[in-house]
């Protein structure tokens, strides 16, 4: 008896049919839809199926965006992770994935982490000088109102304006009744008749 073993079929052991007999007529194909792998499936240079699920998240005009979550994750952690994960969420995934891969290799002992504590600093900076600024203004303002409260007592406080001496002088002498007999410049009608005898003729 002959013992057969059934094993996978290579091109160079199966003979096409049509090659035993060149002269029978070669059946029509249907013409072939050549479709551009997505990135992943081209750099990992393997058949992109119709239904690869790292083709709607890596197209093959971004290479480099497989290349960098792949050089840290690996092709089969990305997909384990995607796999576990609703559709919904797949795409935000990729993008973590990416950007912390790239921190990853422009800092490899601290990654992420460095980024947020850098940024967690700047932060604090900020608010430290927004508060010394909000603290700076309501000293000002407080300045301004005791500026203005001063500047009311001492208009509510201020005596009466007095007049100068001199024009109080001209005005007690012009209103004064006895200005006329005081002042020997004032001549009346008696002092008049008193003079006349006095000149007459001798």
């Amino acid at each position: 008896m002959f013992k057969m073993e059934y094993g996978e079929a290579t091109p160079s052991a199966v003979a096409s049919p049509n090659s035993s007999n060149p002269s029978s007529p070669s059946t029509p194909t249907s013409p072939l839809v050549v479709i551009s792998p997505c990135a992943a499936c081209k750099i990992l240079r393997r058949r992109c199926a119709d239904k690869c699920m790292l083709a709607p998240y890596f197209p093959p005009t971004e290479p480099a965006k497989f290349t960098t979550a792949h050089r840290v994750f690996g092709a089969s952690n990305i997909i384990k992770f995607l796999q576990e994960l609703p559709e919904s969420q797949r795409a935000d995934a990729v993008s973590s994935m990416v950007y912390e891969a790239s921190a990853r290799i422009r800092d490899p002992v601290y990654g992420c982490a460095g980024a947020i504590c850098q940024l967690q600093k700047q932060v604090n900076e900020l608010q430290a000088q927004l508060a010394k600024a909000q603290a700076e203004v309501v000293n000002m303002q407080l300045q301004q109102a005791n500026l203005v409260g001063a500047l009311l007592c001492m208009e509510a406080t201020a005596p009466p304006p007095q007049p100068h001496p001199q024009q109080f002088a001209v005005d007690t002498f012009i209103c004064s009744p006895q200005s006329y007999h005081s002042n020997p410049g004032f001549i009346d009608d008696d002092d008049n008749n008193n003079l006349g005898s006095l000149w007459e003729p001798l």
